[in-house]
């Protein structure tokens, strides 16, 4: 594989509601994808989930930009990979953080690989799954009835886990309403975004009477000896998101205990090479491992599809259909899922398995740079 062109564009899409979590709320993403062109003219595209503002990650959409046009493009242009797996190592070499910016490169490489080879990119990972369980996730509401109902609406549209976002006032009475609700049989979990100290522990605690399935991040994106402390005094699983940002702090997690359960988000730690990695190091220790969303459009879904069929994605994933965020996706066919609340891998069809829609692409860009070999 040789890429020798990467076209980079932004667009606007909007959501079809406000969407918010502990740090913030998002009302239109803003979508930065790249095209990646090989010598045999060969296409595919990938997308780079940094935000718009540095409240989940030091990265945005600016940053992610100029580090690619700057430093990243150029490591991989014109140079014969015989792998997709050694385009990592590559953009790694001396280079620190980045992370987001380094995965729009790095998975490209492997969805363009899975394109030119005429394999799905389910099939190159090694992934084992036609379908992926499908969770959802509810923003931080006005009021618990406010929260119960959207609760019910996704229980019903088939959603087999329900994540409902907290944070300090909107935590233990929401959550306590939705279980009340929907019954002792309902997967729900908790997603704090690290909106909590371990000065609030005991609080923490009360989330332990409604047989949650994790609470995920409830304390600084960048812990594990806290979290390790937490977790001690929860009978909860803490799932960590914001402080696995490597192989290493996986491997750290598990060695302090500081929680049971990792969502894996491939654009959070630099790509698919290392979410492979994190992944089989979890299998191992019989960890399980879900992989989470960043608001993507479908061509960045294509690609947590992709991921969440290996064999470990254990838990429901992050992986709404299309119509769950966007009145209009850019890819065909949009994201679906089923009545049994399953997303089909598309394992038939080369690449990412979904056609960009490059018209509405056009259509809708306000920016794009090219970056030639």
């Amino acid at each position: 594989m040789r890429i020798q062109q990467i076209t980079l564009r932004e667009l606007p899409l909007p959501l079809r509601e406000p969407f918010r979590i502990s740090s913030g709320v998002v009302s239109e993403r803003r979508i930065f994808l790249l095209e990646l062109r090989d010598a045999d003219g060969t296409v595919e595209w990938s997308e780079c989930v940094a935000g718009e503002h540095p409240n989940y990650t030091s990265e945005t959409v600016e940053t992610a930009w100029m580090a690619i046009t700057s430093w990243l493009a150029p490591r991989v242009l014109g140079v014969d990979f015989a792998s997709p797996a050694d385009v990592a190592p590559a953009l790694d070499r001396d280079l620190r953080g980045h992370s987001m910016a380094k995965a729009a490169i790095e998975m490209g490489s492997w969805g363009l690989t899975a394109r030119r080879s005429g394999v799905s990119l389910s099939h190159l990972l090694g992934g084992t799954r036609d379908r992926i369980i499908t969770g959802i996730s509810l923003g931080i509401q006005a009021n618990p009835d406010a929260l119960v109902a959207r609760a019910r609406a996704a229980r019903a549209d088939g959603y087999q886990k329900i994540k409902l976002k907290i944070m300090p006032g909107k935590d233990v009475e929401y959550v306590g309403a939705v279980r009340e609700a929907l019954g002792p049989d309902a997967h729900i979990m908790a997603d704090a975004n690290s909106a909590y100290t371990l000065a609030q522990a005991d609080h923490l605690a009360k989330l332990d009477a409604f047989d949650l399935i994790m609470i995920e991040q409830p304390l600084g994106q960048d812990d594990l000896v806290r979290h390790a402390a937490l977790q001690r005094r929860l009978s909860t699983p803490i799932c960590l998101d914001e402080s696995i940002t490597s192989l290493d702090r996986a491997e750290d997690m598990l060695t302090l205990g500081s929680g049971r359960i990792i969502n894996i988000k491939p654009g959070r730690v630099g790509g698919f090479s290392v979410s492979k990695a994190i992944h089989d190091t979890c299998e191992r220790a019989n960890v399980p491992v879900w992989c989470g969303g960043m608001l993507e459009s479908g061509v960045g879904r294509a690609y947590n599809v992709a991921l969440a069929s290996l064999p470990n994605f254990k838990l429901p994933g992050d992986l709404s259909p299309s119509a769950r965020y966007w009145e209009r996706d850019i890819v065909t066919p949009e994201w679906t899922m089923d009545s049994d609340g399953m997303v089909r891998v598309p394992r038939d069809k080369p690449g990412i398995g979904v056609t960009v829609d490059v018209d509405r692409i056009d259509n809708l860009t306000v920016r794009r740079e090219v970056i030639r070999a």
